[in-house]
């Protein structure tokens, strides 16, 4: 049986385990990354996850500066691919998603229209969601908004961070994929065309004035921010040692206590038994895992080996 021709899009981990089913099940003519990145202190170059996948496994890559050059277009158009997967890759130009006869078809890890963006992940466990899932969708011109294939709908449970559903959803997500592929390839996709709300809630990318935590804002809410950013990027805070204010992020936190406190309470910081404490305005929270600037995370008592807090130490 004629296997489908396939061009892969994607670059981080989350895509790899996609780009494996199909490349197990499909005919992966080419895969298309981002151009490698000099990073670290050596400012060494490093390639994606979905790079070093595809140079094991043989699979001819390309890693384009411009997605519409003109001998990039001609290269993938030349290599006769029916349909193009896209799985965690920036926004695809018309002139790449219309080249593959049966479609271009991207993986969202959203039950859309619900939570598009660049981060629904972290998203939807900084807001206490309770479900999630994925969908695929055909692309359009306009970001998550194409023709959706299927869905798949996972309980998030209470222990959940964005590591834990960031490794779940990409194993669903694959599963799905696959089963779209069949269907697309087949020709009997029932497409649905998605809603619009002005209730939906959006995932905007992530960056250092909506990962700074406020302490203000109520236990819960501080509470699903720090699980949604852990562990990376990580929701922050500055906290004073002495005379000195420096930033960290708070990885893993729990209630201590819930109850009210007046203004003047929040942002108190408790040292209590090696545990670090802050207060909100609706009780205590535990910070049991941080990360200093430039440093490994480490558990709170390992800190205050080294770090003195001071009550009222928050920083805004």
């Amino acid at each position: 049986m004629k296997k489908t021709k396939i061009i892969f899009f994607g670059t981080p981990d989350f895509a790899v385990k996609s780009l494996k089913v199909i490349n197990d099940n499909f005919d992966v003519v080419s895969v298309v990354t981002s151009p490698d990145k000099k990073s670290g202190r050596g400012l060494k170059m490093n390639e994606s996850e979905v790079k070093s996948f595809s140079s094991d496994n043989n699979i001819p890559i390309k890693q384009p500066e411009n997605l519409t050059n003109e001998d990039f277009l001609n290269e993938i158009s030349s290599l006769g691919a029916e349909l193009f997967i896209v799985v965690a890759f920036k926004k695809l130009p018309k002139e790449v998603f219309s080249i593959p006869a049966l479609g271009t078809i991207n993986l969202h890890a959203s039950l859309l229209p619900d939570y598009r963006g660049a981060a629904p992940i972290n998203w939807v466990l900084i807001n206490n969601e309770r479900i999630t899932g994925v969908t695929t969708f055909f692309i359009n011109e306009k970001i998550d908004h194409g023709d959706i294939i299927l869905k798949q709908e996972i309980l998030i449970n209470d222990n959940d961070d964005f590591k834990s559903l960031y490794n779940k959803l990409s194993v669903i997500g694959s599963e799905v994929l696959l089963k779209t592929i069949k269907i697309v390839s087949s020709g009997k996709a029932k497409i649905q065309k998605q809603g619009d709300s002005k209730d939906l809630n959006l995932a905007p990318k992530l960056n250092a004035r909506n990962t700074k935590i406020n302490w203000n804002d109520n236990t819960d809410k501080i509470l699903g921010m720090i699980r949604g950013l852990s562990p990376r990027p990580g929701s922050w805070t500055t906290l004073k040692n002495g005379d000195k204010e420096i930033r960290v992020k708070i990885l893993k936190a729990s209630l201590s206590s819930r109850r009210s406190f007046s203004e003047s309470s929040i942002g108190k910081v408790l040292i209590n038994n090696n545990q670090i404490h802050i207060y909100t305005k609706d009780g205590v929270i535990n910070c049991t895992k941080i990360q200093l600037e430039n440093k490994k995370e480490m558990l709170a008592k390992d800190l205050l080996n080294g770090y003195k807090f001071y009550d009222n130490s928050i920083v805004y």
